[in-house]
Order: structure tokens, then C-alpha cells, then sequence
């Protein structure tokens, strides 16, 4: 029998405070969509405290536009991925055909309310904007192009991209023909052509070796913390 732990909207907020008081700036949800009425909660709770951190909306893209739009005011730094154009793509990958469509409509409501403009801090933190996030796929390299072509059409080719290569194959999916090795570097290097050649400028680039930089050790119990040791 799994043992569920409940939490009160108090116990929650006041262990977020206890970071927020040690020097943290952000509050981040991760996937947060299905809590949408706790997410808001815990932020009406930091406000009436006191507490203005900055609030990142952190997500695989697959959103409903309705739901973000009641977000509107709440949300500082939106965070989406943009994995997929191919809806063929999307059910093969996850089972979810259709993710672009979802993806493309959660992400023109985000750039409603954001726009093109990143705004940093004093660290380097983002305080204010939309940064769209893209993992490069091996022998994907059209898919790519093609949101990297939607985003220029559709947004702005001055929004924030961080376009990572950092895919490494797990052992499910070591049989399989395509997932199962890395990323090449031309196939990133094409990538990043097409994303010059499209007007991008704003955002992060990843080195072709970063599949293992952020590849961690799960046998250990801080996995990020012990890689390559």
C-alpha cells in the first residue's frame, strides 16, 4: 500500500518561506497544470505574507490555453517546452498526438502575456519573460527546424530560445534504431544554422558533449551531485 502525505496550504507555504528566507529569489512549478487551484493558492499565501519571489511556470508544454490564461498577473517567468511539430512524432514519442497543437496554443498565450522581452537581475536571473526550451532529437533535425520556423512565423524571432543536445539514451530505449544513440554533432550544428539563419538571437546554445555533463548517476543518492564519480 503507498502511504500518501497531506500537507496543509500553512505547512507548504511556510517551508517555502524558510528557503525564500536563506536567499532564494524563484518559487518554480514544475508540470504544475493539474494544481492549478493549489499553485494559486500558494501564491495569494506568499503575497499576504509578505513574499514577492518570482514565480516560474515550468512545464512540458502541454497546456491548455484557458487554463494559462487564468495565470495572467500570477506568473513571472514562463518556461515551456516545445518537443514536437510532427503530431506522427509526438504519438510515437509520447503518446500524445495531439501535443503540437496543444504546445502551440499554450505557447501563443504565453507569449500574450510575456512577449519577446527576457528581463534579468542583478545574478542573471530571469524575473520577467517566456524562455521556450527545445531538446534536439537524433534524426530529428527537420522537426526541430520546423518549430524553430513556427516560433519566427508565428511569435518573434527575438524570444528566447534555449536549444539543448543534450539527449543521451536510456537502456528502454537502446533497440531502438534511432533513439537509441546520441546526438550527432552535425545534426545539432544544422540546428543551429537554421536557427542563425531564422534571425534568433536571445537564448542559451548547449556544447555537443553536454549529453554528458548533465547525464546523472541514479545509483547514487544525489545523483546530480556524484556524476562521474
Amino acid at each position: 500500500m503507498i502511504e500518501i502525505t497531506r500537507y496543509t496550504l500553512e505547512e507548504v507555504t511556510d517551508a517555502i518561506i524558510q528557503n525564500l528566507d536563506q536567499g532564494i529569489e524563484s518559487v518554480g512549478f514544475v508540470t504544475p497544470t493539474h494544481f492549478t487551484p493549489h499553485v494559486k493558492a500558494i501564491i495569494s499565501r506568499l503575497n499576504d505574507c509578505g513574499y514577492k519571489p518570482i514565480t516560474v511556470y515550468n512545464t512540458n508544454g502541454y497546456d491548455k490555453a484557458e487554463v494559462l490564461e487564468s495565470f495572467e498577473g500570477l506568473i513571472d517567468v514562463y518556461l515551456p517546452d516545445f518537443k514536437y511539430f510532427d503530431p506522427i512524432l509526438a504519438k510515437r514519442y509520447s503518446d500524445a498526438q495531439d501535443y503540437p497543437e496543444m504546445a502551440k496554443r499554450s505557447i501563443l498565450e504565453m507569449f500574450r502575456q510575456k512577449g519577446n522581452t527576457v528581463v534579468l537581475n542583478d545574478n542573471g536571473r530571469a524575473v520577467t519573460g517566456m524562455i521556450i526550451r527545445h531538446l534536439v532529437l537524433p534524426g530529428q533535425v527537420k522537426d526541430s527546424i520546423s518549430i524553430l520556423q513556427w516560433i519566427a512565423s508565428e511569435l518573434s524571432s527575438s524570444v528566447s530560445i534555449s536549444l539543448m543536445s543534450q539527449y543521451y539514451p536510456t537502456v528502454c530505449v537502446a533497440s531502438d534504431p534511432v533513439l537509441g544513440r546520441t546526438l550527432l554533432a552535425e545534426e545539432y550544428q544544422e540546428v543551429l544554422e537554421a536557427m542563425e539563419d531564422l534571425g534568433f538571437n536571445k537564448g542559451w546554445i548547449q556544447n555537443h558533449e553536454s549529453a554528458n555533463e548533465y547525464n546523472p548517476d541514479f545509483t547514487f543518492d544525489h545523483p546530480f551531485e556524484n556524476k562521474g564519480h
